[in-house]
């Protein structure tokens, strides 16, 4: 009898190994169709655009990183915004390359979701968004006001320099693959924080907060942890946008961004890894190619977006990932 159950639960271990090992083929098939698009769009379509296109899908995968512990900013914006101008100006004004100044964008984005998270972490649901759009429009108005931002004008004609001392950023083709390069790195790592024992947490708290605190978690310091996360990241994409569109202006910290991040990840599918970015290529693309057309934009994107929510609760990958879920988990006839 105990041969006859060993020999059972290694048959069974064995299964579980083959269904995971299938499960993930489809996952790996898909991020590599993803790297050879990336490798061969700038062939296809304009590179500056697509560059652009790539900044903001750090920013939206950024800004869905709060969703592993349930969050949700009005304020991200800030983050993004604040970046870019500060990247801008050592790039600017300064003369710093183009790494140390994005990355003091960066720890300036850092620093500011320090301060949010302490102000705002505390506070939960509705209370929580209301307190970083407020804090956000507290850095517009100062965007506004000091000098260095240039107010309405914005900072302009931000030289974009080498990268690695070696290759010309304003060879559009280095320019997308310097940026490429950077979005991969960012994605990476947030699939590594959500697949880690740490986002296991994150998941946790997310699903049952009072659970985990009975456990012991502190869990408003993994709240402020991956809220600063956060904001580090979407300071990473402003940086990078700043390089890429030579341009940092009062609408990178205006709460209509903030908006636009969240319209993003939620057309895409929150809580998904791949989702934000199919948002953010929609969202940008329909930006694009509806600016010429005399229609009102942000109507059509909000009616556009309403239909995809009615159709899509839970976002285009999430709706795709749900039903192959489904399928997968259907036994064979």
């Amino acid at each position: 009898m105990t041969t006859t159950s060993a020999g059972q639960v290694q048959s069974q271990t064995r299964l579980s190994a083959l269904f995971a090992g299938k499960a993930r083929m489809p996952s790996i098939a898909i991020y590599a169709a993803g790297l050879a698009v990336l490798a061969v769009a700038p062939f296809l379509a304009y590179p500056l655009f697509l560059a652009k296109i790539l900044c903001f899908c750090l920013f939206a995968c950024a800004f869905n990183l709060l969703g592993a512990v349930g969050l949700l900013s009005f304020g991200h914006a800030a983050f993004f915004g604040a970046s870019a101008y500060v990247a801008g100006h050592a790039l600017k004004v300064w003369g710093l390359p183009f790494e140390l100044a994005a990355l003091i964008g960066t720890a300036a984005a850092t620093v500011l979701g320090v301060v949010f998270g302490f102000v705002a972490i505390r506070r939960q649901g509705l209370y929580f968004a209301m307190i970083t759009l407020a804090l956000a429009q507290m850095i517009y108005f100062v965007a506004l006001q000091v000098p260095f931002t240039h107010a309405e004008d914005g900072l302009t004609g931000v030289p974009r320099g080498y990268i690695l001392g070696l290759f010309n950023l304003n060879n559009l083709y280095v320019l997308y693959y310097t940026t490429a390069v950077i979005f991969l790195v960012g994605y990476f790592l947030i699939y590594r924080i959500t697949r880690s024992t740490f986002g296991q947490i994150l998941k946790a708290i997310r699903e049952k907060e009072p659970r985990a605190i009975s456990l012991g978690y502190r869990v408003n310091d993994y709240k402020l942890l991956v809220f600063v996360l956060s904001a580090a990241l979407a300071g990473l994409a402003g940086a990078t946008k700043t390089m890429v569109v030579q341009l940092a202006s009062l609408t990178d910290v205006h709460w209509s961004t903030s908006g636009d991040v969240i319209l993003m990840t939620l057309l895409g599918g929150s809580g998904t890894l791949f989702g934000p970015v199919v948002g953010a290529v929609l969202v940008e693309m329909l930006q694009f190619y509806l600016a010429d057309s005399g229609l009102p934009i942000q109507a059509v994107i909000g009616a556009i977006f309403i239909v995809c929510i009615l159709l899509f609760r839970r976002g285009i990958v999430g709706e795709i990932a749900q039903v192959l879920g489904a399928q997968r988990r259907t036994p064979e006839s």
